[in-house]
């Protein structure tokens, strides 16, 4: 498989799972987590006349398109062996990319005319865990891209 497929596939994975963890901390704690939303929100306050549906599909379009950016760095610092896919590392790569997607957040609302109404500094500490999420569920599908590949690459070896 190539680079951009694993990068994809890892993107899709970590994403998805932390976007359910963003809903899910959203329920426990009663305030809004969930990226898309707010992504969707301030689309929708930019670009007035754009359909609800139109701004959800841009929110989620966004919200993944991020997820495929952090996705891209994990990947090549995998496939370039500067570091070992393990869980341990993938935590340590959620807590970085939590801090830089903090500051992500934190300009982007800064930047933005008219930002959603929230508790930024809930927000804020909630984008550590998710990307925690992130990148744990990123490199868990990346690993098992390679145990695939490496499992298909015994299999695939002519007999002697």
């Amino acid at each position: 498989m190539n680079q951009a497929a694993k990068t994809a596939l890892s993107a899709i994975g970590g994403t998805s799972v932390m976007t359910l963890s963003s809903h899910l901390m959203s329920e426990i704690f009663g305030e809004n987590f969930r990226e898309p939303q707010h992504l969707a929100t301030m689309i929708g306050r930019l670009a007035p006349a754009l359909s609800k549906n139109a701004k959800q599909i841009a929110g989620w379009g966004a919200h993944f398109a991020m997820g495929f950016v952090f996705a891209a760095v994990y990947v090549e610092l995998w496939e370039t062996r500067k570091i070992k896919h393990t869980i341990l590392n993938g935590v340590i790569l959620g807590l970085v990319s939590g801090v830089l997607g903090f500051l992500i957040w934190k300009g982007t609302f800064k930047a933005h005319p008219l930002p959603p109404l929230m508790r930024f500094d809930h927000y804020y500490l909630q984008r550590i865990p998710a990307h925690v999420v992130f990148a744990v569920f990123a490199t868990i599908t990346y690993r098992l891209i390679k145990s695939n590949e490496e499992s298909s690459s015994v299999t695939d070896e002519p007999a002697v």
